[in-house]
């Protein structure tokens, strides 16, 4: 089980990453850092309480939802890599207040949960890409509904350079996209928020350093 309280080094390890993308390109003023806590993060837009109260399943609160924030203890943030990373933030932000909705086959969508098919035909919550239409229809792109389209929805990123919000795939056959089985959306380097499978709901896993994860590992994309 992933202790909640290491969310505090979620988004300023992302956004620390970017900071480094940013130097190797040359970026202008990216030696000038401010000081932000991961809770200003949260000023960004995000499903609201009413919002949250409409598209969830009961089983999650949505006070639960709604703070968040207060999980997520101070930690410096580049400014200027936050401004970049923003609409990953938003995404990543968006899959995190799902927490805790059920995993449903062919279920959720840019409106958020809802009935799948098959056997999530009679339960409400999101498949793998459905989260991920989700978090990142709520940051403003649309990526489609599986992961044929969500691999080709964006830039391919090296894994050394991943950034929250990120897309990560997993594929039967790495070298091969057809193969592709599974979606999650990156917090940092390590981690992911994900609708798993059957039986589960809306978490956050570890995925970097699991073997069946990395003998899996197709690639990253970042919506365009």
């Amino acid at each position: 089980m992933i202790e909640e309280a290491a969310l505090a080094k979620t988004l300023a390890a992302g956004a620390s990453l970017v900071a480094g993308i940013a130097l190797l390109i040359g970026l202008a003023g990216v030696a000038r850092y401010a000081a932000m806590s991961a809770s200003a993060v949260c000023d960004y837009p995000s499903p609201s309480a009413s919002e949250l109260r409409s598209e969830q399943p009961r089983t999650t609160s949505p006070t639960a939802a709604v703070g968040l924030c207060a999980e997520l203890s101070p930690g410096e943030i580049p400014a200027e890599a936050l401004a970049g990373a923003e609409r990953g933030i938003i995404a990543v932000q968006a899959a995190l207040r799902m927490r805790g909705t059920p995993y449903s086959w062919g279920g959720g969508g840019p409106a958020g949960p809802s009935f799948g098919i098959g056997r999530g035909a009679g339960t409400r919550g999101f498949d793998c890409s459905g989260l991920a239409e989700y978090a990142w229809a709520r940051a403003g792109a649309r990526i489609g509904g599986d992961t044929s389209e969500q691999w080709n929805a964006g830039v391919h990123v090296p894994r050394s350079q991943i950034r929250p919000g990120d897309l990560i795939f997993f594929a039967s056959n790495p070298a091969s996209p057809a193969t592709i089985h599974h979606v999650g959306i990156a917090i940092d380097a390590t981690r992911m928020v994900h609708a798993p499978f059957t039986g589960s709901t809306v978490r956050i896993d570890t995925w970097a350093g699991v073997p069946s994860r990395e003998r899996e590992f197709a690639g990253a994309v970042r919506p365009a």
